[in-house]
């Protein structure tokens, strides 16, 4: 049982207690960080999400029951009043809880029920190369995403690509996309950039990044770009965890040189993860 199934274990069988981000990173037996990367990786989901969803789908099937006691529900979901829980459930469900009682039906909402990891998203990866790398400027074009919204990475790209080469202060021709400024509910900032001299002749509304100088883990990704997701995937879910590392709390990229092709999305890319050697090893 890797680390996201021991999780998702504890998720379903605590509805009726509070859960924090530490108490899924403990039962995983990971960090906050890994365990947020690691989730959003294998389910596309925020974890913090996850369980608010979980726990307004089960109410909302105790409500469609007849459930006559919403405070009690709402208590059990989490939430301090009757007045949150309504909030919370109306964003969820676009329903009120009052509403769905009394129809006592569940038809035209979507309900989130408990995910099973699949092994189809995990893939066989080639050994990574490890590298001490420099400390790197990066500029380019920037965007928050959550992990529901990251679908729009790829659009960000096409934004960014007719800029390439008419960068002020560009070294070289390699692209990056840097992934920095996580937090516990799992949203970050994504940047399509390239390496800079220095950041004084940048647009003051270009982003701008200093990844310091780090020891990384590289994975050569010689499929589609659409695979990309698995490729994360089997990094947080299936190396690390096997590999005697952990990943560092800072920025992680991609790295796509002069033989990715951004039209076809094949020629292959690289991703950099910044590690040290596990504490508990």
């Amino acid at each position: 049982m890797n680390s996201i199934e021991k999780a998702l274990w504890f998720i379903e069988s605590h509805f009726a207690s509070e859960i924090t981000l530490e108490d899924l990173a403990k039962a995983g037996g990971v960090s906050r960080f890994h365990m947020t990367r690691a989730f959003a990786a294998a389910t596309g989901l925020s974890i913090m999400r996850y369980v608010r969803g979980r726990r307004l789908t089960e109410a909302a099937k105790a409500l469609s029951r007849g459930a006559p006691d919403i405070l009690s529900l709402a208590l059990d979901a989490g939430y301090g009043s009757h007045e949150a829980f309504t909030r919370a459930f109306r964003d969820e469900f676009g329903l009120t809880p009052e509403t769905i009682r009394a129809q006592g039906h569940l038809k035209k909402i979507e309900l989130l029920g408990p995910i099973k990891m699949e092994e189809t998203l995990l893939i066989k990866l080639e050994s990574p190369c490890f590298v001490s790398g420099p400390r790197l400027f990066i500029a380019g074009l920037g965007e928050r995403y959550t992990c529901e919204t990251s679908a729009g990475i790829p659009s960000q790209w096409q934004r960014f690509q007719p800029y390439l080469g008419q960068i002020p202060a560009q070294l070289g021709g390699t692209a990056y996309g840097v992934c920095c400024n996580c937090d516990d509910a799992g949203n970050f900032d994504y940047v399509c950039g390239v390496e800079v001299k220095d950041f004084s002749t940048l647009p003051a509304d270009w982003s701008r990044v200093r990844i310091p100088e780090q020891r990384y883990a590289i994975f050569h990704q010689r499929e589609h770009i659409s695979a990309i997701r698995s490729t994360w995937n089997t990094i947080w879910n299936k190396w690390l965890p096997e590999s005697g590392y952990e990943v560092v709390d800072a920025p992680t990229f991609e790295r796509y040189g002069d033989d990715f092709d951004s039209v076809t999305g094949t020629g292959g890319f690289e991703i950099w993860v910044p590690i040290k050697t596990c504490s508990k090893s």
